[in-house]
């Protein structure tokens, strides 16, 4: 049954669905980044482990975010929209209830993976329901607000992730997900009983989901375990990279023919298609990578709380928000690949001027850059959706940026753990080198650590707190600079990005397009902006 306008909500139960709607958003991509700023702190918690196993539950997360996209549009056609929204929070508070009482990763993880393919489910479809409950004339309305709460993984996040686990500890924020998931479940599902919907009867794609779970999956897993399990020398690695070898080319083959694909292989014959989804994955692996591993060795080498290494990045909102809405109001006759490019080379020159960090107590030196930072943010996502989606109209625009959404996050998955690879490589490079200029191999002869410690020897000072205090320092300034190659080499890469968006045709918006064409214009932007 469709719906019609008499079984819309009006009076205060509308503004109560709107809240619960903003709400269930919010939680959803907070914990996208909130989980960041406590990472050292669950890692410390769940037996000792060291950082770099707490991140296989933010890439896992993401991963299983990612590839709730293309089934929650089946599930929401078979099930309607309402019940698949109240089912997943339900879902999503049982998950989130199994991280806080988890003792080990062994529990830990699988309840992340739950909490990121649940929260994953709730997104596009939580969107659908918003603009079902709205007027034709305020549905611009309606998705101008939902695209400001998507921002939120980028900007407080972090802040408020970095309070919860400083003021009353990691786990709490996950019993205040249960308590919160639940009420919206129950809310929302009160509000909308009975509510009738309109049956698709397009058949899913398992065979090609359960595909790419395996790409996907297979790849993520390799890149969480290489540092700590020596690569390829470890047997599951390698059964791990023979299975997705093998699988690859027949999810490939699978999708090309099949008629609804999970993933739609032949939108990437279209040049735009092709080099937007370039720019964006490439583009998310570096800002995600780089901001969760920032945040990370600020704490874990730096000596910062959990709340100041998030205050660092406060300082994006400032300008994120005010250029988000300025970038969708932007003239129609401008091309999408001159605003594309000027935002790649911003990112450039924002990720270069922060890859000069040198002083660890020096907060002004990291505000300013990641002010500017902030400008590019808020408007990396709408030229390169326009770019992207250019020639595309209908339900072939929808896929495009279902697929592009799932790319996008998947690719920020991997950029998390392959930041973490670049920090590892380059940080005893650094190490070494620095302690070359006390000796050693730079110079043989001359072993000026031994001459600074009879010196401080003389005046008190045990020979042994000299080296344990001077190899804290090594350590480190290694790990600035290996920081520092990470984000210059992102610097360089966005240059890269800048002048391939070229290589598109141009891409202009529709000078007079029809309230249905901008409504599923901006759908597609939103869904793209996801999370």
């Amino acid at each position: 049954m469709a719906i019609t306008y008499a079984e819309r909500l009006s009076g205060w139960r509308f503004i109560l669905f709107n809240v619960l709607l903003a709400l269930g958003h919010m939680i959803v991509l907070f914990n996208v980044g909130s989980y960041i700023a406590m990472m050292p702190h669950v890692a410390g918690d769940l037996g000792g482990v060291t950082p770099s196993f707490g991140t296989w539950a933010q890439t896992d997360f993401m991963m299983a975010l990612a590839l709730a996209f293309p089934l929650s549009r089946w599930l929401s056609g078979k099930y309607g929209a309402y019940r698949v929204f109240v089912a997943a929070f339900f879902v999503y508070a049982f998950a989130s209830y199994l991280c806080a009482i988890s003792e080990s990763l062994w529990l830990f993880i699988p309840g992340r993976v739950l909490l990121g393919f649940a929260g994953g489910i709730t997104l596009p479809v939580g969107q659908s329901l918003l603009l079902k409950e709205y007027p034709d004339k305020l549905k611009m309305l309606a998705l101008g607000i939902w695209g400001l709460v998507t921002l939120m993984p980028f900007t407080i996040s972090f802040s408020i992730g970095g309070v919860i686990v400083d003021e009353v500890g990691w786990r709490r924020l996950f019993y205040l997900n249960t308590l919160i998931a639940l009420v919206i479940a129950a809310t929302t599902g009160s509000l909308l009983a009975g509510r009738g919907f309109e049956r698709s009867y397009i058949r899913f794609d398992f065979i090609g989901f359960m595909l790419l779970a395996v790409v996907l999956g297979g790849i993520q897993t390799i890149l969480n375990q290489g540092n700590d399990f020596d690569w390829f020398d470890s047997p599951f690695l390698r059964a791990m990279a023979i299975l997705v070898i093998v699988v690859l080319p027949c999810f490939i083959i699978w999708e090309l023919g099949e008629r609804h694909p999970a993933l739609d292989i032949r939108l990437f014959a279209h040049r735009n298609f092709a080099v937007g989804v370039i720019c964006f994955t490439v583009g998310f692996l570096l800002i995600q990578g780089l901001l969760s591993m920032f945040i990370v060795q600020l704490q874990v080498l730096l000596g910062y709380s959990s709340f100041l290494a998030s205050m660092v990045f406060l300082p994006m909102i400032v300008l994120a928000v005010p250029v988000t809405l300025i970038m969708h109001g932007l003239p129609l006759n401008l091309d999408a690949r001159l605003l594309a490019c000027i935002n790649l080379l911003g990112f450039a020159l924002a990720l270069f001027w922060i890859g000069l960090f040198d002083e660890p107590a020096s907060f002004d030196q990291i505000f300013w850059p990641m002010l500017l930072f902030g400008l590019f943010l808020g408007s990396f996502f709408i030229p390169l959706t326009r770019l992207t989606l250019h020639g595309f109209s209908g339900q072939q625009e929808m896929r495009a940026a279902e697929g592009t959404g799932l790319l996008r996050i998947a690719a920020g998955a991997f950029g998390i753990t392959l930041q973490g690879i670049v920090l590892f490589r380059r940080m005893p490079f650094h190490q070494l080198h620095l302690a070359d200029n006390f000796g050693g191999r730079r110079f043989a002869s001359i072993d000026l650590l031994q001459e600074l410690s009879g010196k401080l020897d003389s005046a008190g000072v045990a020979a042994e707190m000299v080296k344990s205090e001077l190899m804290a320092i090594i350590k480190q300034h290694a790990a600035i600079l290996a920081m520092n190659d990470a984000f210059l080499l992102a610097s360089y890469l966005f240059v890269g990005l800048a002048g391939l968006v070229w290589l598109a045709y141009p891409a202009y918006p529709h000078l007079h397009p029809s309230k249905i064409e901008k409504l599923e214009d901006i759908r597609a932007e939103e869904m793209m902006e996801e999370p």
